[in-house]
């Protein structure tokens, strides 16, 4: 028993928060907006928003004008997440019902100048829910590798609806990683199969290439085949039966007539001989392969030895997101605590807030179309 107590009081001890943003009072001494975009930057305000479930844990800073940048930093302290779970969690609410824009956070090494922070600034990490249209409707996952950016190679759908959803990413040091939304497991995998940081054990035979005689085409033309006789005498258009000139049809002043003419029913197009099996058929050439020369391996895919600032950096057309309940540990508990601490105790009450909401407005709406028609009626008397 006092073994196990050790055991858990050296897990709990070793438990490390190293950001931990809610947004009240004072947030402001702890971010920075970049001066990056200069006038095409848009305003942070701070809200819970026109529907909520608590108006103090739902309040965070929302995008405020349409067809602007939002670039803003803070610094955290600065670790390294060698030999360490890497949790980065937020919540974010498209009340705008975004049509384009994204809702992703970053974390950043140092040196950063946050005053000049835009999206050409290094980052380790970028990840959350990315929407535009109906063709992009997506969690980006993105780990800086050897200074390039790398996109997971997995569809990871995101929320797309006006409520509060939170985004949780976990990455384990055995280069495993778990991606959640609202405490579920949406994706999960290897850093070293889900992304394309290392180079492909296989690549193709440089000293091969497809023979020119190999024949590829599955089916060809039948060399017996025969047109049938009269094929070509058999018209694409013919007169419209039974057409007549008209009475009234004056050839000076309308013009020779000439019969109208419609599509021949017998018609069958031009003639092509009917398709058979390549009898010299040898299927598809597939190169052959060889092991990549420069393959290695990376057991630190995962790491980084400075983790220093959280940033949020996107483009909006139509503004309204509220990012709240930021989290950087490297313990996967404390993140689940956090999130029942916030979004588990509001969420409910926030779609209730959204019902009543949704209610008194149609309300309003019927009670004003009520009184537009009894207007129509007086001027009608």
């Amino acid at each position: 028993m006092q073994l196990f107590l050790l055991a858990f009081l050296l897990v709990v001890s070793h438990a490390k928060v190293y950001f931990k943003e809610t947004f009240d009072d004072g947030w402001e001494n702890r971010w920075v907006e970049s001066k990056h975009k200069g006038s095409e930057a848009g305003p942070w305000k701070l809200s819970a928003g026109d529907f909520y479930g608590d108006a103090q844990i739902n309040k965070g800073i929302k995008t405020g004008q349409d067809a602007r940048f939002y670039q803003i930093s803070a610094k955290i302290e600065e670790f390294s997440n060698k030999g360490k779970d890497l949790v980065l969690q937020y919540s974010v609410k498209h009340e705008q019902n975004i049509d384009c824009g994204g809702g992703y956070i970053k974390i950043l090494p140092a040196p950063l100048d946050q005053k000049d922070f835009n999206g050409d600034s290094k980052y380790n990490v970028m990840f959350g829910p990315d929407i535009c249209g109906s063709s992009t409707r997506k969690v980006h996952t993105i780990f800086n590798y050897k200074d390039k950016n790398h996109l997971i190679n997995k569809n990871v759908p995101c929320e797309t609806d006006q409520f509060t959803h939170v985004y949780t990413l976990i990455v384990h040091p055995d280069n495993t990683y778990q991606i959640d939304i609202d405490g579920v497991k949406k994706q999960s995998g290897s850093l070293k199969d889900d992304w394309d940081m290392l180079p492909a054990k296989k690549i193709k035979d440089p000293s091969k290439s497809k023979p020119s005689d190999w024949v590829d085409t599955a089916k060809i033309p039948d060399p017996a085949a025969v047109k049938p006789e009269g094929w070509d005498d058999i018209p694409a258009e013919i007169v419209y039966p039974d057409a007549s000139k008209p009475a009234d049809w004056d050839d000076e002043l309308d013009g020779e007539w000439e019969a109208p003419v419609i599509r021949n029913p017998d018609y069958k197009g031009e003639w092509s001989a009917p398709m058979i099996d390549n009898p010299d058929y040898k299927g598809p050439w597939i190169h052959p392969e060889i092991d990549n020369p420069d393959w290695y391996d990376d057991d630190t895919l995962y790491s980084y030895d400075s983790n220093a600032y959280v940033g949020i950096e996107i483009w909006q057309v139509k503004a309204g997101t509220i990012f709240d309940n930021i989290i950087v540990t490297d313990d996967v508990k404390e993140a689940e605590k956090f999130r029942e601490e916030t979004y588990g105790k509001t969420i409910e009450k926030e779609k209730d807030a959204k019902k009543k909401k949704d209610d008194a407005e149609a309300a309003e709406r019927a009670a004003a179309s009520a009184a537009e028609e009894d207007d129509d009626e007086k001027d009608e008397l």
